[in-house]
């Protein structure tokens, strides 16, 4: 049996009538009696009683018109799948916070295009807190955020450590240093993030000074986004401690100095991908096997990408 020779015998046997049932497929009355007896000669008995007035179901007929309408039906579920699970192998849908936005994600993107260039990509830039929910409840299918808590069940691949440096104003006194401390910066006027809108960021800077056996300073100035804290750092209205990263946005007035890393790097340091397991996404799929793949995360690389990345210290 054919789907298409089920299609026209159910469609006969609601209408009862050749003629409305062929203008109900849009095909010729002649081409719809060929596939109802093509289907009846191939099971052997008649499926309608014909006469040039009437059309009946046979007891034949009858038993097969349910079965029938539950092929078509799953026949039609089945292709509705197929369609859905094309289209979404064709769009992939991350997110990421603005550190990972800015360094992890650039080359990540060129190789999986380079790749997969049917693939459409869209990106959503939001802090974490934002991120969560949306990849929980599959409105994105990988998120680059720092490590997720342990609750969140997601699986975590570590790609990159977030480096925290001083952002000083250009003349300040320890521009001079080749590297600072948590100590270098006690008594300075920081510039921190809030801790409602960037707990990862401010837990960053605290790490910092509990190893020294210090306490986070009172910020003298709080400021959420980089490129603010930036722009008050070379207005001299402070110092900041801010990812490596942030040596890109350009703001003239100031210089970079790094900082002597924590003996263990704190969870909120690490950078990575994050998605729900068992959760189907072909297209995440085909991106994990790229980043998984992509040798630019070795630590040597790491080192040297660190190091040509900050400003060198004058003298």
């Amino acid at each position: 049996m054919e789907l298409r020779q089920l299609g026209c015998f159910v469609a006969v046997a609601e209408e009862l009538h050749f003629g409305r049932a062929a203008a109900r497929l849009h095909m010729l009355p002649s081409a719809l009696g060929r596939q109802v007896r093509q289907l009846e000669e191939e099971l052997g008995t008649a499926l309608l009683a014909r006469t040039t007035r009437h059309v009946a179901l046979t007891a034949a007929g009858s038993a097969l018109l349910e079965e029938a309408r539950s092929l078509l039906a799953g026949a039609a579920a089945a292709a509705r799948r197929v369609r859905a699970l094309a289209q979404e192998a064709q769009l992939l849908r991350l997110g990421a916070i603005d550190s990972a936005a800015s360094t992890l994600l650039p080359p990540l993107l060129s190789a999986f295009r380079a790749r997969h260039p049917g693939v459409e990509t869209r990106l959503t830039e939001e802090k974490s807190a934002r991120l969560l929910p949306m990849l929980a409840s599959g409105r994105l299918d990988l998120a680059f955020i720092r490590t997720p808590p342990a609750e969140s069940g997601l699986a975590f691949l570590p790609l990159r450590q977030e480096r925290l440096v001083a952002a000083l104003p250009r003349g300040h006194a320890l521009a001079r240093r080749r590297m600072l401390t948590a100590r270098d910066l006690v008594g300075e006027r920081l510039i921190l993030p809030p801790r409602h809108s960037r707990p990862h960021s401010l837990a960053l800077a605290a790490r910092l000074f509990e190893e020294a056996g210090l306490p986070l300073p009172r910020p003298a100035q709080e400021a959420a986004e980089k490129q603010t804290i930036v722009g008050l750092v070379a207005a001299g209205l402070g110092v900041a401690l801010v990812p490596e990263w942030a040596a890109q946005l350009g703001a003239r007035g100031l210089v970079y100095r790094p900082l002597a890393a924590p003996r263990e790097p704190a969870p909120e340091a690490m950078l990575g991908a994050a998605w729900v397991e068992g959760q189907a996404a072909p297209a995440r799929d085909l991106f994990l096997e790229v980043l998984k793949e992509d040798s630019s995360f070795s630590e040597e690389k790491e080192a040297k990408r660190l190091s040509s990345r900050l400003p060198p210290s004058p003298g």
